[in-house]
């Protein structure tokens, strides 16, 4: 046999084995195939071909001296050896879609109602171990439970309830439970609803704390909202109506992770770039949202927001997000009643953490009787800036920074209030970094974060800011640490530890550690 032939025996070989190795290649990537049973599949005929060459070899007559012989592969070998792999393939992919097809159910949607298909079912569920641990120096009887003071109508009939917890320190078992459905509409509109543990009387925890007799859980309706979003590759509006979560680029400075938003937003974007490259663009996000409805319309209590913002890809995948947001509180103030009077009852906030600047709105003869209301408007000035670095992926290092400023906070308008002069305490920001998988949702994968926040008196409503840093509030500063460690799929582990102090009260040092069991669906 001539080197040309055997080189187009050789050539035609390669030609196969890169036709089958392909095929099976697309069968792995789109799942219908597995990556071993393709690898196995691959070595078998690798190793069948090798064998049919050198029986070959064998029954060939002995060489000549000086005489070059390149081993002829027949057509009848190369087609058994393509007819064998078919087989094994057939075989291997008919039993990877039946057991596909068990697994998922297929045809099953086909014989079901249209809006079937349209129904999404996903929730959540954490339970939680949590030790609040006092400091040793902490001042006693300084720190007044405002909340339930203004529910029992002044501190006399507060009695010790009145006076929040600053000594004993205290071990909880929590559990939050969610579950939500999401509706498609058409293409462009989608509705959802959940619920969830936790109460109407808290709007940023949906914990269930565990030891209660016996007695069950108290569940809430905590979404119910439309959202429309332009079809197409990249979306350029995006608006919600109804109770929803938040539309902000933020963190817990400012807003606590279990806040929901009642009320319109929208968020228009538009992109620098074409697509097939990495995101860059902007976005505009407004929102209002009435936060206290009262019978006189011109009094109700309302949030409302802006936000301009920048949204920037790198080819590397790592992400630069930045927004500065403008949030304006309106009707918050609280307003003195006339002599004996209760008009302006209504004034008074509806949920009090600790912290803000407060005066009492009572105007009575009655030396016992007190109702606490915000004695400064609250005008925030929000910058939020995050860098996912993904270079080093898939572990990815994330710096995220956010400052606040209550530019509403007018001393002289305060002073005249509360009857003495008071130095404005208005500015709070925090860092945090994490390093490791940007989600943990598989066995292995972890994440470590530690970061620092500084939140003083009057910088934010203490109403919805953070609820477990300093356990809850305003007028508090310290470090933040933890870490998450994959258990299995959408199943993890967490950890952290907040220790806070006082920044202008009477001494007050809380620590805070939780650890959850997080699993999602």
């Amino acid at each position: 046999m001539t080197g040309v032939a055997a080189a187009d025996e050789r050539a035609d070989l390669e030609k196969l084995r890169a036709t089958v190795t392909g095929l099976i290649g697309a069968l792995v990537e789109q799942g219908v195939l597995s990556r071993e049973a393709a690898d196995g599949m691959i070595k078998k005929a690798e190793a069948d071909a090798a064998r049919t060459v050198a029986a070959q070899a064998q029954q060939a007559p002995p060489a000549r001296p000086g005489e070059v012989r390149v081993t002829y592969v027949p057509q009848i070998v190369k087609d058994e050896i393509r007819a064998q792999v078919r087989d094994e393939l057939r075989q291997e992919v008919a039993q990877d879609v039946i057991d596909r097809a068990r697994q998922e159910q297929w045809g099953v949607p086909a014989a079901l109602p249209d809006w079937v298909a349209r129904l999404k079912f996903k929730g959540d569920l954490r339970l939680r171990g949590q030790s609040d641990r006092f400091a040793d120096g902490n001042a006693q009887f300084a720190y007044f439970d405002f909340l339930e003071i203004n529910n029992a109508g002044g501190l006399a009939d507060a009695g010790a309830d009145g006076l929040l917890n600053t000594s004993e320190d205290r071990d909880r078992l929590r559990a939050r439970a969610r579950l939500g459905l999401d509706v498609t509409i058409t293409d462009s509109l989608l509705a959802g609803f959940r619920l969830g543990t936790g109460n109407t009387r808290d709007p940023v925890s949906t914990n269930q704390t565990l030891g209660n007799t016996g007695n069950r859980y108290e569940t809430v309706l905590d979404q119910a909202f439309l959202r429309y979003q332009a079809a197409g590759a990249t979306p350029w509006l995006t608006a919600w109506g109804g109770r929803f979560d938040s539309p902000w680029l933020s963190t817990d400075l400012v807003w606590d992770g279990d806040l929901g938003f009642e009320g319109a937003a929208a968020t228009l974007r538009h992109d620098f770039v074409g697509s097939g490259q990495p995101a860059r663009g902007v976005f505009l996000t407004a929102g209002a949202f009435p936060l206290q409805e009262e019978e006189l319309s011109s009094k109700d209590k309302w949030l409302f927001g802006g936000q301009l913002g920048l949204d920037l890809a790198f080819a590397d995948q790592s992400r630069l997000k930045a927004g500065l947001a403008y949030y304006h509180f309106s009707h918050v103030v609280g307003r003195r009643n006339d002599l004996d009077g209760i008009e302006f009852d209504y004034t008074a906030p509806e949920y009090l953490q600790k912290g803000n600047t407060l005066y009492d709105i009572r105007n009575d003869a009655d030396p016992q009787s007190q109702l606490f209301a915000l004695a400064s408007d609250y005008h925030l000035l929000d910058l939020t800036v995050q860098y996912d670095i993904a270079r080093f992926a898939p572990y990815h290092v994330i710096l995220t920074g956010d400052f606040v400023r209550n530019v509403g906070f007018d001393e002289d308008e305060v002073a005249a209030r509360i009857g003495q002069p008071i130095e404005a305490k208005i500015n709070g920001y925090q860092f945090m970094a994490s390093v490791g998988w940007p989600q943990v949702t598989a066995a292995g994968r972890w994440r470590v974060f530690g970061g620092y926040k500084h939140l003083e008196r009057d910088a934010v409503l203490d109403a919805f800011t953070d609820s477990d840093f300093h356990l809850g509030g305003t007028d508090a500063k310290g470090w933040i640490l933890g870490g998450d460690y994959g258990l299995a799929r959408n199943t993890w582990l967490t950890m952290r530890y907040l220790s806070a102090d006082e920044i202008d009260g009477p001494p007050l040092g809380i620590d805070v550690l939780q650890l959850d069991l997080n699993t999602r669906f």
